[in-house]
């Protein structure tokens, strides 16, 4: 009969064996991420010998006036081009206020005269701390618990950084300037630490990051210049090459780029995460003085620097601070 000779379809053993899954590619978010944390720590890695550039017959708050002058202009620049609102309330300019007093001010006028005290190298390691005491300072202040995962890899990069100083700070000549140099690293970081809480203040207000820092670094170059006028420092460029080119750079990528890169990334992930990006500059820094400045460094360098990149990767998964 034609109905006996029908064959019933039914699924093929083929059909019947389940997809072998597409190992998960690495996520658009976490590849941005990574991106803008290679991007900071390669251009600030580069901005500790590019300010020994700056140092000499100009002061060096006079400087710091140029780079953060020159910055701030830039962005607003780039925020009325692009049709971004500058405008901020009053407690987002006070934010604001505060972060250019810690961070483009305080911060950095440290940051000159210590490098005019010790090598570059030396300061990048001391700011490779940042991370850890922004974990601290958060939790203190703004009552912000962080993972284990996050308090692990701070404490392994500052661990990192403690092997990277002992092969850098006790190895230079520590004079009693360079002492002093050492103390005004030091305190840098402190500061950066506190202009990291007020750019947290002015992200919890509702500013944006790019007029945010606009501001922040146009509040700093106003108190510096402030400060440079009390002190009656001579307001001049040297016109040279080196000098020009660093300026330039500092102030564009050394500031512009890496500063929002830096603050986007503190918003999204929190600022010990972004922070870590010092811990990530001396490896750098230190390269660029073997090239530029004779350094040479040995094993216990790069044990710590081995210990600082295993800190930066537990950062990356640890979940985002609350």
């Amino acid at each position: 009969m034609p109905g006996d000779s029908a064959q019933v379809s039914g699924p093929s053993p083929a059909s019947m064996v389940s997809p072998v899954p597409a190992p998960s590619a690495v996520p658009v978010a976490t590849r941005w991420l990574i991106a803008g944390i290679v991007i900071c720590a390669l251009i600030w890695g580069t901005t500790w010998y590019a300010i020994t550039l700056q140092l000499g017959p100009v002061a060096p708050t006079v400087s710091i006036v140029w780079r953060f002058g020159l910055a701030a202009l830039a962005l607003f620049g780039f925020c009325l081009a692009t049709r971004r609102p500058l405008r901020l309330n009053r407690v987002q300019h006070l934010a604001a206020l505060g972060q250019g007093a810690f961070v483009f001010a305080i911060s950095y006028g440290f940051v000159y005269a210590s490098e005019e005290r010790v090598p570059s190298a030396v300061v990048a390691v001391i700011f490779a701390g940042l991370a850890f005491i922004n974990l601290v300072l958060f939790r203190v202040i703004a009552g912000q618990k962080a993972s284990r995962l996050a308090w692990g890899g701070a404490a392994l990069g500052l661990l990192g950084v403690a092997v990277l100083s002992g092969s850098e700070i006790l190895g230079s000549d520590m004079t009693e300037a360079a002492g002093l140099g050492v103390g005004m690293a030091a305190l840098a970081v402190l500061s950066s630490a506190f202009g990291n809480y007020f750019a947290w203040r002015g992200q919890v207000a509702g500013s944006a990051v790019m007029p945010a820092t606009a501001w922040a670094m146009a509040y700093g170059t106003a108190m510096l210049a402030v400060f440079g006028l009390t002190q009656g420092v001579e307001w001049r460029i040297e016109p040279t090459f080196s000098y020009i080119g660093s300026l330039i750079y500092l102030s564009l990528f050394g500031s512009v780029v890496a500063f929002v890169i830096y603050f986007t990334i503190a918003r999204s992930r929190g600022y010990a995460l972004a922070s870590y990006i010092s811990a990530l500059t001396p490896p750098i820094a230190m390269l660029v003085s073997v090239l530029f400045e004779g350094a040479s460094f040995g094993l216990t360098a790069l044990f710590g620097l081995a210990l600082v990149l295993a800190g930066q990767v537990l950062l990356i998964r640890a979940p985002k601070v609350s």
